[in-house]
């Protein structure tokens, strides 16, 4: 019998399916200590990129968060979880994260470990693999750093997903979440490896980064650092947070054993200066693949630094050179270092109808690794090249914006993208928009290559589009960039009517406008998603 996508989710309880394809709790045991780091390349986290803007960094006074999502093997289906009332003996599940390749594709599964008392009432929240925003505008974005491995504790009961969850369902400001991460990691336990969780509001957006407490033990270790309101902060899978002034508490927090587990275990001696990334994580800081993307970031939005590619660390944040605006971003995150001595194409080449050297219009900055053990590619990452902020393995891209000026309904955007954002497009989901097209709500790896999925769109458009990068990507752009404009453009001028309709207390009808723009332009932009790639097969037929 083929297990269906559907039963991925904990709710309809697929990790009770899962049990019973696995006869040994030995093998069970084994692969739960495994499981996580499935995405991981030669002990380094390869997971997801983040960067946070202050209000005062932006061109419209937004706080910003992001993520790529860079694991297929993570969910790509998505969706809407209402606000709820529970009743007083209500619990919320805990599960643990594993691989899991019983389905027709890599995916992951969910497994039952426990519960923790539930609230009242939750939040409503968009139902992303990391959940997003909730409807206060209180939004995540999240990168896995490792750290040390003999921190991670399976006695714990949380992991990252779970907490972005509760963090949502609960909490309406960045300072509530941190202090809840706390709080729940500190008495229920955190079983994941180091993660950075990037947590913005209305005013404020944070930089969390959790480790375990240490095998066998239960609770957590995590310090968290506010970027200054006129700042650009990045992670890319390392830890970035070094020195800290708990007496700050406007932009410092910490758990109480933040210095005593390192001292007790010997990576900190009490006298000497403290650096939260060195004590918990320091074969992070040893990545070129995550050093290389925090250069490409800052040097993207601030170049008058004129930051060192191969240094070991960069500042926590930077004042960019200018005020950045959503267009900026998304050219961040379609990033592969074209043009500098990092770009994986660079020696690709060959020479023109008149004998000019130039780069091969098949040359692909989104290559697999096996391709890039044939093209012989090396770079910062070894054979594997450089680990670019474009990734062909992205699954979602989030771009969250948080406005105190407006009200919660209209104030909070994700901006959500499909697959490779270098060959994708953003789509606003407001966070009180009520539902998601349904091809946004379907499964699209456990079962296969399906037409019915909004990932599968854009990945089968990415796929084409680097066979024959030189060309494609002037096509793909064509489109995109003019559709990226008018939303970006247009967005003013929706929400005033937005706000007109909020003034006037027409809250269901506004529900719907807002829902209504995400369904449309959801739905638009994934049917010529499926255009485009059948473009691409046509015009360029025997040429790649």
């Amino acid at each position: 019998m083929k297990l269906q996508a559907y039963n991925l989710l904990p709710e309809n309880n697929y990790c009770m399916k899962i049990f019973s394809l696995i006869s040994a709790s030995l093998l069970l045991f084994s692969v739960i200590l495994s499981a996580q780091r499935a995405d991981w390349v030669d002990g380094y986290a390869d997971g997801c990129t983040s960067i946070t803007l202050g209000k005062k960094a932006t061109t419209d006074g937004s706080v910003i968060t992001s993520h790529t999502d860079d694991s297929h093997r993570t969910r790509s289906w998505m969706d809407v979880v209402p606000a709820r009332k529970h009743a007083s003996s209500a619990t919320s599940p805990m599960f643990k994260r594993v691989a899991c390749d019983s389905f027709d594709m890599p995916s992951y599964s969910h497994l039952p470990i426990g519960e923790i008392p539930q609230v009242k009432e939750t939040n409503q929240f968009l139902n992303t693999a990391y959940p997003s925003m909730n409807q206060f505008q209180l939004g995540i974005g999240e990168s896995t750093f490792g750290g040390r491995e003999e921190l991670q504790s399976d006695s714990g009961l949380i992991d990252c997903q779970r907490l972005c969850r509760l963090m949502l369902e609960r909490c309406k400001t960045a300072r509530e979440a941190i202090e809840l991460a706390g709080e729940l990691t500190g008495r229920y336990g955190w079983n994941d490896y180091g993660e950075v969780l990037t947590i913005a509001d209305k005013t404020e957006v944070w930089h969390l980064e959790i480790l375990g407490p240490g095998k066998g033990k239960t609770g957590s270790v995590w310090v968290a650092q506010r970027v200054p309101d006129d700042h650009v902060a990045v992670n890319a899978n390392a830890s970035t947070i070094k020195e800290i002034d708990l007496d700050n508490r406007d932009y410092f927090m910490a758990s109480e054993n933040v210095y005593s587990v390192a001292a007790e275990a010997g990576w900190w001696n009490e006298g000497e200066p403290f650096q939260f990334c060195y004590a918990y994580a320091p074969n992070s800081r040893t990545s070129l693949a995550a050093r290389r993307r925090e250069w490409r970031v800052f040097d993207l939005l601030a170049p008058s630094l004129k930051l060192d590619p191969y240094a070991e660390n960069y500042p926590f944040s930077v004042k960019p050179d200018a005020l950045v605006s959503l267009s900026d971003l998304r050219s961040v995150f379609s990033d592969y270092y074209e043009g500098t001595p990092f770009d994986m194409t660079k020696d690709m080449v060959v020479a023109d109808d008149k004998g000019q050297t130039v780069i091969s219009p098949l040359a692909n900055p989104h290559l697999p690794y096996d391709m890039n053990k044939l093209f012989r590619i090396n770079g910062g990452w070894g054979w594997r090249g450089e680990r670019t902020i474009a990734r062909w393995y992205t699954m979602y891209a989030t771009i969250i914006q948080c406005r105190e000026w407006l009200p919660d309904e209209i104030g909070g955007v994700v901006w959500l993208a499909q697959d490779n954002v270098a060959t994708s497009i953003y789509v606003p989901v407001y966070c009180s928009g009520s539902d998601l097209p349904v091809s946004y709500k379907t499964p699209g790896r456990p079962n296969g290559y399906t037409h019915e999925s909004a990932w599968w769109a854009f990945n089968r458009l990415s796929t084409l589009t680097a066979q024959r990068w030189g060309d494609m990507r002037y096509d793909v752009n064509e489109v995109w960039d003019s559709w990226q404009e008018e939303l970006f453009d247009g967005q003013a001028a929706f929400e005033e009517q937005a706000l007109d309709l909020y003034k006037r207390g027409k809250k269901e009808e506004l529900v719907n406008y807002l829902t209504g723009h995400t369904m449309e332009w959801g739905d638009k932009v994934v049917e010529k998603a499926w255009e485009l790639g059948d473009m691409l097969w046509t015009r360029y037929d025997e040429k790649f």
